[in-house]
């Protein structure tokens, strides 16, 4: 085994489709950072970029909803997706090395990020946001998406931003950060082919 990549390639594809939002995403954890993304909604499109790229996941991201309303059902419906899809690739969970967590600078801004993918979820969010919108974007709703992605991929998720002072800085440091925490914490262990839990399941 090169590089530490499952010889099976850890790979889900979920689809959603409700009166509010229709969703398609495929997401492959031991990608290269490929990302094919269009919710209609430009700025979160750009942070999953991120969270695509520093992750190492190729992801792909159809999605239509009622943004005549506003972006929230879409944000959070792609993001309740997005979880179950983690949550799926991941399967039993052998191997992983379960815990992630990163401290991310973006200019102004430091998102501090630690997860643990334990099966049980639980969110922690402690970020102020200088500003309620960036550009048409409403900034809660980052806190809508994580605790979404929380809630379906099963996740203990806590991101903690001491500073920051732009909001667009605040926002792109968090999912980078949640970027770099899923990607360690998905990566295989070399040293062990075992769930990573002393009660034998995740």
């Amino acid at each position: 085994m090169s590089n530490n990549i499952p010889s099976t390639q850890r790979r889900a594809t979920v689809t959603r489709k409700t009166r509010e939002t229709d969703i398609s995403l495929s997401l492959n954890l031991d990608g290269t950072g490929q990302a094919d993304i269009a919710s209609g909604v430009g700025f979160f499109d750009h942070m999953l970029h991120h969270l695509a790229r520093h992750g190492m996941f190729d992801l792909s991201v159809q999605a239509t909803g009622d943004l005549h309303i506003d972006a929230h059902h879409t944000v959070e419906d792609v993001a309740l997706v997005l979880g179950a899809a983690i949550d799926q690739s991941l399967a039993e969970k052998k191997g992983i090395f379960r815990y992630g967590w990163a401290d991310v600078p973006m200019e102004d801004a430091l998102a501090n990020v630690a997860l643990d993918l334990s099966g049980r979820p639980a969110f922690i969010f402690n970020v102020k946001f200088p500003t309620p919108k960036i550009g048409d974007f409403d900034v809660e709703l980052i806190a809508e998406a994580l605790r979404s992605l929380t809630n379906t991929a099963k996740m203990n998720l806590h991101v903690n931003v001491p500073y920051g002072s732009n909001s667009h800085h605040v926002a792109e440091a968090i999912f980078k950060a949640l970027a770099k925490s899923l990607r360690q914490a998905v990566a295989i262990d070399p040293r062990s082919d075992q769930v990573p839990s002393t009660k034998g399941v995740l």
